[in-house]
């Protein structure tokens, strides 16, 4: 056991071995009290919890928040601010369970109850966070439970006549550029409300970051989750001249205040009401309508696979439906024209 050491200011300190990072990097955990003892006793506590994580012996509850601190150094501030809330919320009738004597009946108790007051998605994954924390300290244990069948999302994809109406009566506006960033990026919220001055060269915007919330809640500027995320976007030149002379932030509020500010624009105009980040599915829309492949439409829109992306745009737009459909009605109209006027063709 380690031996605690006095420091110039008085206290005492133990160090306890706590991993060996990727690079062979030794860590170490302190633990500092003014008390001598104390501070042996809480390295000892720490020690002896470590040696009980290392053997799985564990709660639920326990291996979860054991799962989220090794995670929090690789995973985005939103995701382990996410699985926190999980964590505290949705897991109060199984947290108790010993991770090594849990059962699939146990977990699909779990699990029905939970879809009583839940979304399939949200219970999809207070269920993932479960078998990750399994998976790291009990790897042995195989789980298997049935899920709630999950829904498809019933999303309303923004035509170009509601993006016009829309554009015209926020004209002048922050919000008017935020939403043409948004509609003709497609950029995130995120990444909007991160763009600096910086970041645009001529009609070029670079991607390289974004706003998300921290741990604690605070809204921070970090990189984004991927490297599909870092893109470079070239803009129509009526966008870039909108955002032209502005320094700094581009967009001064947050995501959640664009979002408040978004959402109050419908009561005073006359379209149907869609999220602020359907715009994305509008520019995906749009894109895939005028025959752009698929490729070039991850590209721009900073998407890893093609998954969400086509869940969207193959639901194309109303209006872009009807023109294709007059396009193919016109072809064979005109082809039902000429074997007319071939057949009535005297011999």
């Amino acid at each position: 056991m380690a031996t605690p050491k006095k420091l110039p200011s008085g206290q005492w300190r133990t160090q306890v071995y706590d991993y060996t990072d990727e690079n062979g990097k030794r860590h170490y955990r302190s633990f500092t009290s003014p008390n001598k003892k104390l501070s042996a006793l809480m390295a000892a506590e720490f020690a002896a919890n470590k040696k009980r994580i290392s053997c799985g012996n564990l709660t639920v509850s326990e291996a979860i928040e054991e799962y989220i601190r090794v995670k929090e150094n690789v995973l985005s501030p939103s995701t382990i601010r996410g699985y926190t809330v999980i964590k505290n919320n949705h897991f109060k009738e199984i947290e108790n369970i010993f991770i090594r004597d849990i059962t699939n009946e146990d977990v699909q108790k779990w699990i029905n109850n939970l879809a009583k007051r839940l979304s399939s998605k949200t219970v999809s994954n207070a269920h993932g966070l479960l078998i990750s924390a399994i998976d790291m300290f009990a790897p042995e244990i195989r789980i298997r439970a049935k899920l709630p069948r999950k829904k498809k999302a019933d999303l309303y994809v923004p035509s170009d006549t509601d993006v016009k109406k829309l554009l015209e009566h926020i004209a002048g506006t922050e919000l008017e550029i935020a939403v043409l960033l948004a509609a003709f990026g497609p950029m995130r919220r995120g990444e909007i409300c991160a763009l600096t001055s910086n970041d645009i060269h001529g009609n070029y915007i670079d991607i390289n970051k974004s706003m998300v919330r921290s741990q604690d809640g605070k809204w921070i500027t970090k990189e984004p989750k991927t490297d599909s995320s870092y893109r470079t976007i070239d803009f129509p030149d009526f966008v870039i001249e909108k955002i032209s002379g502005i320094e700094g932030r581009i967009i001064k509020v947050t995501p959640d205040t664009l979002t408040m500010q978004f959402e109050r624009i419908f009561k005073n105009i006359d379209i149907p009401k869609f999220r602020f980040h359907d715009l994305r599915h509008y520019s995906a829309s749009i894109m895939h309508a005028i025959g752009i492949p698929d490729q070039y439409i991850m590209a721009r829109g900073g998407w890893s696979t093609d998954g969400v992306m086509k869940s969207v745009y193959r639901n194309v737009i109303d209006e872009q439906t009807v023109r294709m459909n007059q396009r193919i009605n016109g072809h064979f109209e005109s082809m039902q024209h000429d074997i007319s006027h071939n057949f009535l063709k005297p011999l």
